[in-house]
């Protein structure tokens, strides 16, 4: 299980070695904290039985990622989007408020990873989340998002987005009043809403753009942005709503199933077939 982990590290490191690509070094950082994470996870089964701190590190090395890689792609694309088609307001160039945005939501995930070591921590953990979710809020609103309405496919891009600092918030709100409900919801929003949605958005878009297809969605693709969005709202409502939670779980993998599945059907004649 390791083995994978260390191979991808290694063929990064190759690439970026191999184009001078010192940026991406950070994407490298991401990659090998999932390493990392996956050991830990199967040294805390090993030895206590569950998994707290390499599952709540997995997850952080992720939306790490997302944070970087999204705060690259989403403006950038959206920019290329609307000088063609909505000229106006565009969307903010990475500045030092992003920076600051970064290192607090890098510190918060930090301190969210060791809070079940003492509950001295969960109070600081807390603050530092909802910072965290307020910054990372601020900087989705600065890429002008709602300027691309007319097209899903760069839309979509923002809203899988707005599921991190969601879970920022949810996650603070969960250790500042001790709300498991919350905390639940949290995470979800992170995994279900924003890893969820943009795996989608950027696989769709990444395969339409190679294939030579034009850089639209079409309706299916539309549907499986729904179906996810759907999947994440159903997902998060279940932590809070107990008594319709079943109902609720069920429809969630439901629609989990029909955007992964509908993305298959839509998408695999594009990825074995030739360019256009």
């Amino acid at each position: 299980m390791l083995a994978f982990p260390v191979a991808l590290v290694a063929i990064i490191a190759q690439e970026i070695i191999a184009g001078s690509n010192w940026r991406n070094l950070k994407v490298l950082a991401g990659v090998g904290l999932l390493g990392v994470a996956q050991a830990l996870f199967h040294y805390e089964i090993w030895r206590f039985g569950r998994a707290v701190h390499g599952d709540r590190l997995a997850i952080s090395a992720i939306l790490m990622l997302i944070m970087i890689v999204g705060g690259r792609i989403v403006p950038s694309f959206t920019t290329n989007w609307l000088k063609r088609e909505n000229p106006g307001r565009q969307p903010a160039v990475f500045s030092r408020f992003d920076l600051v945005a970064m290192i607090v939501a890098g510190l918060a995930l930090a301190t969210w990873v060791a809070a079940p070591l003492a509950t001295a921590l969960e109070l600081p953990a807390g603050l530092m989340l909802t910072a965290a979710g307020v910054l990372q809020a601020a900087r989705l609103a600065r890429w002008a998002g709602e300027r691309t309405l007319a097209e899903p496919l760069v839309t979509v891009l923002h809203v899988a987005f707005a599921f991190v600092p969601l879970g920022f918030l949810l996650g603070g709100w969960a250790l500042l009043a001790d709300d498991v409900a919350a905390r639940s919801a949290g995470v979800h929003a992170w995994t279900t809403g924003a890893v969820g949605m943009m795996t989608l958005a950027v696989m769709t878009r990444a395969t339409r753009g190679h294939s030579g297809r034009p850089l639209t969605a079409p309706p299916s693709t539309v549907l499986i942005y729904a179906a996810a969005f759907l999947a994440a709202v159903l997902r998060i409502a279940a932590a809070f709503l107990s008594e319709h939670s079943m109902i609720l779980l069920a429809a969630a993998g439901l629609a989990w199933v029909l955007a992964f599945g509908g993305f298959a059907a839509a998408y695999s004649a594009m990825l074995i077939g030739p360019r256009r």
